[in-house]
């Protein structure tokens, strides 16, 4: 057994695991179905994440696919510093291999720490076409990491993309996506209301009520009244 695997036991807390288990859905049926938590807090794990910086890829492997809730997310923080670290070599190989570890990444706090951190960074001039895939692909998380990928794009005012896959999703299922593409398109708004607004303006009546509580959040209550009126949706 990997040492770090050792020292995340060593904090684990039953009480607060079966709370973690409720509260990220992981019984039968549920998004998290069968994911295990140790019940470790997540400002512990970055400490543990902190002292395992130059842990391998290989070993990172063995952690990522884990059935370990904390295992995977100490994973994704230890290659959140690592990729922030390095050179233009070694932000590829990380962001492939998070690409092809995207069954490993299967929670939304799993894929909220490190879709935007590196492949949103690592997308920034490069071709996005992988995000348009992950956001018409049956997989929840792929759906949940296309969105938050783009969240580096609209800190940088680039706002197309992060549109178009909100268009793609706006009649998505599950309302794990809708309060993303939600919080997208409240972070559009932050730095540009004008052109949140525009979109609201063509498609909020086609919008989920979750989402379009989330893409609204921020407004006057004249205005959010307003909105809300225009959806046909109850959810």
């Amino acid at each position: 057994m990997l040492q770090i695997k050792k020292d995340l036991s060593q904090l684990s807390d039953p009480e607060r695991a079966k709370n973690l288990s409720w509260f990220f859905k992981t019984g039968k049926g549920q998004y998290g179905e069968g994911d295990i938590f140790l019940g470790i807090p997540v400002p512990e794990q970055r400490k543990v994440a902190k002292r395992y910086i130059d842990l391998p890829l290989t070993d990172l492997q063995e952690l990522l696919s884990s059935k370990i809730h904390e295992h995977r997310l100490t994973a994704l923080l230890i290659l959140v510093s690592k990729y922030q670290k390095a050179d233009d070599a070694g932000k590829a190989e990380i962001f492939s291999f998070c690409l092809r570890n995207t069954e490993n990444i299967n929670n939304w706090d799993l894929v909220d720490l490190s879709a935007p951190r590196i492949l949103g960074d690592y997308l920034i001039k490069k071709d996005r076409s992988i995000l348009f895939k992950f956001a018409k692909s049956n997989d929840l998380w792929k759906r949940r990491i296309a969105v938050l990928s783009t969240f580096n794009f609209i800190n940088k005012n680039d706002f197309e993309d992060a549109l178009s896959i909100a268009r793609l999703l706006l009649h998505d299922e599950n309302d794990l996506i809708h309060k993303a593409v939600g919080w997208m398109l409240r972070e559009i708004g932050k730095k540009d209301q004008e052109t949140e607004e525009r979109f609201l303006g063509k498609y909020c009546s086609q919008m989920p009520r979750t989402m379009l509580r989330y893409a609204i959040e921020k407004f006057d209550e004249k205005k959010r009244k307003s909105y809300l009126d225009q959806t046909t949706h109850k959810k």
